[in-house]
């Protein structure tokens, strides 16, 4: 999904040919760095031959890209910390597991591309947390665990943050974000960065999602030659590859919900605040977030629980102090179906009759499970909040973009938004090789943000979205949640036309900043499609348990199949 406009965002990304080839390094002491060639293609079959004047047999189906078993697929973060416990693992072990699993599947075989660079000091890290371990010192449940982040959120190690541009290639941040701080002090080992569409999609309104200079194009391992939606799409593909126990994405519209859709994972949107969003590459401080992707909604949690707190350099938590939990396993109930009113928001069907079907079936499911399903209610303002927020995204993504490259100090070689266009247009053969950068171009020609026209937008964007919106519906009809399809199925990735979205529901939680949880809901020709669940403010507890309801109830999640093609 993307996060360029009322239904995109976060844009997806294109094929990274014309990227120079680099490998991913054998590690020893530490971890090697990742990179690879972004120009791989994976050709389809020869035609079967048939003998003359006999007919041809039935088609058989789509051809599965052959992967060898792995012994952390699917493996959940409590089944690794009991692992952890027992001695079945280390965290060493861990971490050389899913390196090797990213060489084998990300760099080599299917193709993934999910992972821009690994971390240098990730083994390191874990020798360290195992002589914790040893010592009787855990930190918590993600204590020895690998996660990824994205490549826009800044870390203060070996690696770049770059949000996958070339022109900010070889930037290393001079201190953590708050988010990375959180994960280190949670004894998560940050095990690399995840390709992203660059800039979180806000580059051009043709671009494909999952598409980086950096990183290439990143693929959806349930169908390779399918789209993995963006822009967190390397985080959620490796997720669901099993690449990493968990992943952090980033959203500003539908860019940690609709790859979780579009890859079968469960992907956390929080209330704005919950989470910080110091020294992450920004595209609208007004709508953006970070949170957790995950295969369940258990793992998910325990990972929220870890990123929650208060930080001085986002005012914008100064509420998380009082609304956030540290644990968010606690919410979690099988059961919690049980008494929840949940309204239907039709409108976001009729787009795709498959889409719908599902839909359906998991109002069933909701019913069975002991909800009152309103349907259908309808969410004021929904169509007109859009082009308000377009226009808090341009101005917003300037000042921000320029107020990060400032933080990056000499680390950064563009120093503001206008150095950025300036590098890309002069490095168009490699920076732009399938679509451009007006949005970029757009964003600099707006004003400050003392503007009128930005001031009116903000206001309108947010009494549409919250005032006389979603605390309409929610209020009248007393609703615990909402819900609705969080995309359909992915698109063939086009790198000459761009993304072909055809179903969201993310804009009024987007606007709004309120949380929304994704949870698979089935599958249409092999292509998972997730369902929504969004509500008020500070209601991740609320949604968490609901989600999580459905979720056992239902065991939608799947392995991913890596076919080539269908």
């Amino acid at each position: 999904m993307s996060d360029r406009d009322d239904t995109r965002t976060d844009s997806p990304g294109a094929d990274g040919a014309g990227v120079s080839r680099r490998r991913f390094v054998a590690y020893g002491a530490a971890a090697g760095a990742l990179a690879w060639t972004g120009g791989c293609t994976i050709e389809p079959s020869a035609p079967r031959e048939e003998p003359a004047g006999e007919a041809a047999p039935p088609q058989a189906g789509p051809e599965r890209f052959p992967v060898d078993a792995f012994e952390l697929d699917e493996v959940g973060i409590a089944d690794l910390r009991g692992g952890l416990q027992s001695g079945r693992w280390s965290a060493e072990d861990l971490v050389r597991r899913y390196l090797e699993r990213i060489e084998a599947i990300d760099r080599d075989g299917p193709t993934l591309r999910t992972v821009i660079e690994a971390n240098p000091d990730a083994l390191l890290i874990a020798r360290g947390l195992d002589r914790e371990r040893r010592d009787g010192e855990t930190r918590g449940p993600l204590h020895g665990i690998p996660i990824l982040v994205k490549d826009n959120v800044a870390t203060a190690d070996g690696m770049t943050t770059t949000a996958g541009a070339l022109a900010l290639a070889g930037t290393i941040s001079p201190r953590d974000s708050f988010v990375a701080a959180r994960l280190r002090a949670a004894g998560a080992i940050i095990l690399g960065k995840a390709n992203l569409s660059e800039w979180a999609n806000f580059r051009s309104t043709r671009s494909s999602s999952g598409w980086s200079g950096r990183g290439g194009q990143c693929r959806n391992p349930y169908v390779l030659d399918r789209n993995p939606c963006g822009s967190s799409s390397g985080s959620a593909a490796a997720a669901a590859a099993s690449l990493c126990a968990a992943a952090i994405g980033t959203e500003t519209n539908g860019s940690i919900v609709c790859p979780a859709s579009a890859n079968g994972i469960v992907g956390i949107k929080p209330t704005v605040g919950l989470v910080s969003r110091s020294l992450i590459v920004p595209i609208a401080d007004a709508q953006d977030t970070a949170g957790p992707m995950a295969r369940t909604v258990r793992d998910a949690a325990i990972v929220l629980g870890a990123l929650t707190g208060q930080d001085p350099d986002d005012p914008k938590t100064a509420a998380s102090r009082t609304h956030g939990h540290n644990d968010y396993t606690q919410f979690l109930d099988a059961g919690g179906l049980r008494g929840a009113r949940i309204g239907v928001v039709r409108d976001f069907l009729g787009e795709h009759e498959k889409v719908d079907a599902l839909m359906e079936d998991a109002i069933l499911a909701l019913r069975e499970g002991g909800a009152e399903v309103i349907d259908p209610v309808e969410v004021p303002n929904r169509r007109e909040v859009g082009r308000h927020s377009f226009q808090v995204l341009l101005y917003e993504f300037k000042a921000g973009v320029d107020a990060w490259l400032q933080a990056m100090g000499d680390a950064a070689t563009v120093r503001t938004l206008a150095d950025v266009i300036a590098w890309n247009e002069a490095n168009a053969a490699t920076s732009m090789p399938y679509f451009g950068q007006e949005l970029l171009i757009q964003a600099q020609e707006k004003g400050g943000l003392d503007t009128q026209e930005y001031l009116d937008a903000l206001e309108s964007a947010a009494r549409l979205s919250r005032a006389e919106g979603l605390d309409v519906v929610l209020r009248e009809e007393r609703l615990d949640a909402l819900i609705g399809p969080t995309g359909g199925p992915a698109w063939v990735t086009d790198l000459v036309n761009g993304d072909n979205y055809s179903v969201s529901s993310s804009t009024p939680a987007a606007v709004s900043g309120y949380p929304n949880v994704t949870v698979p809901a089935g599958r249409v020709q092999g292509l998972p499609v997730g369902i929504s669940f969004f509500g008020a403010p500070w209601s991740e507890p609320t949604l968490l348990r609901i989600a999580y309801a459905f979720e056992q109830a239902t065991n939608h999640r799947a392995r991913p199949e890596f076919l080539r093609s269908l």
